[in-house]
């Protein structure tokens, strides 16, 4: 692997720059603003990105997915790639993150295989890599779950509760649990993810 000599250094976004950039994102690559979000197609077709299925991927490196360097191709587990739809849509979401956001760090760099980006990685702190991982991950929680769907479907699902025999000022948490499984089928990711989201929009605090 070539690089500068020098160690990775992750650009400053906030939580609100990342927002931004994920709007951008959706506006130019997804204009009809429907979900779930066709983050697959906007991968081959849109960024011309090679979706590689790689075969023990996770069990071998630890790792679901990542982006070469040279942004021409993102591999991921196979199995992922064949049985868990939310976690493979969150990975190429993550990756595309990285080719946003980090594009010319990655450029910097040289690696075609998994090795060789594990080398890349071991050129960064411990707290830089967690800065690009946070960066990645809220990018792409950003792009497949953007508020505004995200807060009309969750006041679908409260009304829904409302006009059940359920409290939900009784059974708060388990009503927002509830909702957030909801929820994961329509955008298509994990539980998880919309429970991330929730929270980080103070969506529960909406309807209070």
């Amino acid at each position: 692997m070539e690089n500068t000599g020098k160690g990775i250094t992750a650009p400053l976004f906030s939580y609100e720059d990342l927002r931004q950039q994920a709007h951008e994102f959706l506006a130019k690559y997804h204009p009809k603003g429907t979900i779930p979000v066709p983050i697959e197609e906007i991968v081959e077709f849109q960024f011309d990105i090679d979706i590689v299925p790689m075969p023990g991927l996770q069990t071998a490196f630890d790792v679901v997915s990542f982006l070469t360097s040279n942004l021409r191709e993102i591999h991921v587990d196979e199995f992922v790639y064949r049985n868990r739809p939310g976690r493979y849509r969150f990975s190429l979401a993550h990756e595309i993150g990285h080719c946003v956001l980090h594009r010319d760090l990655y450029q910097q760099f040289r690696f075609s295989n998994i090795s060789q980006w594990k080398e890349f990685l071991g050129t960064s702190s411990e707290r830089e890599y967690r800065f690009l991982e946070w960066h990645a991950n809220t990018f792409a929680g950003l792009v497949l779950v953007p508020h505004d769907h995200l807060l009309a479907e969750a006041g679908k699902c409260v009304e829904l509760i409302k006009s059940s025999d359920l409290d939900l000022a009784r059974n708060w948490d388990y009503a927002w649990t509830q909702i957030a499984a909801s929820l994961a089928d329509p955008f298509e990711v994990s539980t998880q993810v919309i429970e991330r989201r929730l929270e980080k929009e103070k969506i529960p605090d909406v309807f209070g």
